[in-house]
């Protein structure tokens, strides 16, 4: 069963931790549970917002929320200088606006797609962790919002911008970083951010060997997913998902457990876990979806890939996994539902816009949210059914966040408390 090893007071107090949710894996209540949430089915800029904030400068982070308390993260567009954000979560009002890091020569980032606050805080009890990549990583605490520590000496160039958030382990905050130069996965120790340990990614491509490729150098080496923690048959693992490969690691150490290689790069996808396999997306180029089976060890290239998927994969947004159907959009907005067990299409159609928030399922829905700030609500199942589509006035590039029964929703401009006020659940 997937879980958060060692983090029960952040799963238990906080509504919505980090990227992807109470247990990475974009579902609002744990696997089997019928609690309904009685989040919204509707809304529009005059219905059902409780309130609307503009967030200055710009920021693709997800928000994390904790009691009172939403936490994100936002930059210049220029990446000249690095903030964190605390909002109150009743009102809307921000209580925090604070700078934590200025670059004097940040690196272009050559696409609109990424910005230079994209990585989503991760929040638990007490403390809240902000990363920007190779520009700088800290901690505060939530109750003074005084930083704690700093870290701006991990090295990476990102080359097209950070993207990959933190996760939390034990007393570890433990971060990936995949880019032109260095590729690798550290963890730092929670109360003081000094390295317990460093970990290299342990296969690179090697351009020299493949001079036909017309794809820049520095784009080969590169990822932006975030990692997946598991536990199957009593270990803990760290899915992470690199450039021409993918690895599993034992949290506790960096140790690598087993890998598996492909023939992508820029993977974004977090991975989602479900009875022993591991669902990958291998990222640009050659984009597949894989299912892995966990229990390897070494290299599990040509023994543990279940089943694997090269249509309208997922480039960017994350899959969601409910009950025995995966779900995923691409960034066109066509969408399709696999079978779990074999990767056989169940159905395929197109939803309006380009997407790169990933979506979430709660309260028996699937929301999905695209760039131009419409929401498509389905219902999951082996039927493509529409519920409801909603419309903000600005795009989202952000992922969702959830806490009670409110979306909280981050789009190029503004956040969003989005919560049902009259009678009913509309």
């Amino acid at each position: 069963m997937l879980a958060l090893l060692a983090a029960g007071p952040l799963t238990a107090r906080a509504d919505w931790p980090q990227f992807r949710g109470p247990r990475g894996d974009g579902q609002v209540s744990a696997p089997g549970e019928t609690r309904m949430l009685g989040l919204p089915l509707e809304w529009s800029e005059t219905n059902n917002i409780k309130w609307k904030s503009e967030i200055p400068g710009r920021g693709w982070s997800t928000p994390v929320v904790l009691g009172d308390q939403i936490w994100l993260t936002t930059a210049t567009p220029d990446g000249h200088d690095f903030f964190v954000l605390c909002v109150d979560a009743g009102t809307g009002k921000i209580l925090l606006n604070e700078k934590l890091f200025h670059c004097d020569a940040p690196e272009p980032l050559g696409n609109a797609v990424n910005c230079y606050a994209t990585p989503s805080p991760v929040i638990e009890p007490g403390r809240v962790y902000v990363h920007f990549g190779s520009y700088g990583t800290a901690c505060l605490d939530t109750g003074t919002r005084q930083v704690l520590w700093k870290r701006s000496d991990l090295p990476c160039r990102h080359y097209r911008g950070p993207s990959s958030s933190p996760v939390l382990f034990a007393n570890l905050v433990i971060l990936t970083l995949d880019g032109v130069d260095f590729q690798y996965v550290v963890a730092l120790d929670k109360k003081t951010g000094k390295t317990v340990w460093k970990t290299d990614r342990s296969f690179t491509w090697d351009d020299r060997n493949d001079p036909s490729a017309m794809v820049s150098l520095g784009d080969r080496h590169k990822a932006h997913s975030t990692p997946l923690l598991i536990n199957w048959n009593s270990q803990t693992q760290l899915l992470s998902t690199a450039a021409r490969s993918a690895y599993a690691y034992d949290p506790a150490t960096g140790k690598e457990l087993w890998r598996i290689h492909h023939d992508s790069w820029s993977a974004a996808p977090v991975p989602v876990f479900r009875q022993g396999l591991a669902f990958l997306v291998t990222g640009s180029g050659k984009t597949r979806l894989l299912a892995v089976r966990v229990d390897g060890q070494g290299d599990v290239t040509e023994t543990h890939v279940a089943w694997a998927v090269d249509t309208l994969v997922a480039r960017t947004a994350s899959p969601v996994l409910v009950d025995d159907l995966f779900y995923m959009v691409a960034d066109d907005g066509m969408m399709t539902c696999l079978e779990s067990a074999n990767g056989k299409e169940v159905w395929r159609q197109r939803i309006n816009g380009k997407y790169a928030a990933s979506p979430i399922y709660a309260d028996g829905r699937l929301y999905f949210f695209n760039q131009t700030g419409e929401t498509t609500v389905l219902k999951p199942g082996r039927t493509f059914q529409i519920l409801a589509t909603n419309r903000l006035a600005d795009g989202f590039m952000a992922s969702p966040a959830v806490t009670g029964k409110a979306l909280i929703l981050r789009t190029k401009t503004s956040l969003y408390r989005v919560e049902t006020s009259g009678a009913g659940n509309r």
